[in-house]
């Protein structure tokens, strides 16, 4: 198939493609089996009512190789001494500690546009990857395009992949003895959204021989030198939380650890800093910048898929408001959709607050678009794909759809979809 038919075969696949592909008993077979509870897809379906939705997403595999373009661009980029200067120069200062671990679960959310897939975000505690693995895995074919696609799912790996890259990490900080105890560490892990996941993930560690611990941070002590939960040293945190400097003090021990290598944490404050702050957009869409600060310039095109950044600046506030239709607006160190703004919906009273904090205003790449069946009725939905990575490779890939301003897991028939590449 040409990469013209392919693309072809792809929007009518989304535009056209209504058949339920979830095989829902095989998820939750799948899923009750891993967490041993009979009852758990029972009761996800009741509290995240609209965590999966009931279609996938096809997409060519130009897309596919022009998203990991990016994803090694922005990491070939990130290793820049010119580049880290600048960033570090934003972070806070326990990001400049450089203990050697890249990342685990990096996640690059994009766009899929006319003129090619557009990163919106990235994100160093990216979350959904174990649940995605388990929902592409419970996909029936109802057409042959479809029994195609799946056939080229790789995902038989997935497993051991994850695996591979927390024992990297563990190494990358210089150990050289078994991983043996790994703490998924998240505030009040209980009642976050993705707890599920969680729960898959130790599930998977122990099916490993690696024993695994969920666990809030208030819970962990640093006493001998070590860090520890429930009296127990922890080996490696692989790091949930959203204080992504580790500022908070009931985050104390877990800071305290880390800062003197006692502990592999990952993703850690460092990560974050180099990767996954958002003010770093303003550099990585600017590929003339970093064209002569060293990259090449096949990294240096393939830039050209992140949207034009601008922090706002009250030298450039008239300009921006002006302009603001173009524009999304988005707090420099938020996270999860929060405090967000489409520059056309904005009031008066917003851009004040805009104005006064630390924004910055990215280019607006208007989302593709999923038709689905709801309620016997033709529906559209946003799609967001997310790329889930590590070392700048592809681990797995999601889609989100969706309605409203940002993605969310409140809109019937939406959630996360698995993503087939033709």
């Amino acid at each position: 198939m040409s990469p013209h038919q392919a693309r072809a075969a792809a929007d009518q696949l989304n535009r056209e493609c209504f058949c339920v592909t979830l095989d829902q008993q095989a998820l939750a077979n799948a899923l009750q089996h891993e967490v041993a509870d009979a009852d758990f897809f029972a009761a996800l379906t009741v509290s995240h009512p609209h965590l999966f939705s009931h279609a996938p997403v096809f997409l060519p595999k130009a897309d596919r190789d022009a998203m990991q373009a990016i994803v090694r661009a922005i990491e070939a980029a990130a290793l820049l001494p010119a580049y880290q200067d600048a960033v570090l120069g934003w972070a806070p200062p326990i990001a400049r500690i450089d203990h050697g671990p890249i990342g685990a679960f990096m996640g690059y959310d994009f766009h899929l546009t006319p003129e090619g897939p557009k990163l919106i975000e990235v994100n160093t505690n990216a979350g959904g990857a174990y649940l995605n693995a388990f929902l592409a895995r419970a996909q029936v074919a109802c057409c042959a395009e479809v029994e195609q696609a799946l056939a080229r799912a790789s995902l038989g790996a997935f497993d051991g992949a994850i695996i591979d890259m927390f024992e990297a990490e563990w190494r990358l900080q210089g150990r050289t003895d078994a991983l043996r105890r790994i703490a998924i560490v998240d505030e009040r892990p209980d009642e976050q959204y993705l707890y599920p996941e969680f729960m898959l993930a130790q599930r998977l560690f122990e099916r490993h021989g690696i024993e695994a611990a969920i666990a809030d941070p208030r819970e962990l002590r640093f006493e001998c030198g070590l860090l520890q939960f429930g009296g127990r040293p922890i080996d490696l945190v692989y790091n949930r939380l959203v204080d992504f400097s580790l500022e908070d003090d009931e985050h104390a021990a877990l800071r305290t650890a880390y800062e003197g290598g006692a502990v592999v944490v990952t993703p850690n404050p460092r990560n974050h800093a180099i990767l996954a702050d958002k003010r770093n957009l303003t550099l990585l869409s600017d590929s003339a910048k970093l064209a002569h600060w060293g990259l090449d310039a096949e990294h240096a095109a393939a830039l050209a898929g992140v949207p034009q950044t601008l922090r706002v600046k009250e030298a450039d506030a008239q300009t921006l408001w002006n302009e603001r239709k173009g524009f999304f607006f988005k707090p420099a160190c938020g996270h999860g959709g929060k405090a967000v703004y489409r520059g056309d919906k904005l009031t008066r009273g917003t851009w004040s607050e805009i104005r006064a904090g630390d924004y910055i205003a990215q280019r607006i790449a208007p989302p593709s678009e999923r038709t689905i069946k709801l309620d016997g009725e033709r529906v559209q939905r946003k799609v967001d794909v997310r790329l889930y990575t590590y070392d700048g490779e592809i681990l797995i890939a999601a889609a989100r759809l969706y309605q409203g301003q940002t993605t969310n897991f409140r809109t019937p028939g939406g959630g996360f979809a698995p993503v087939f590449f033709i």
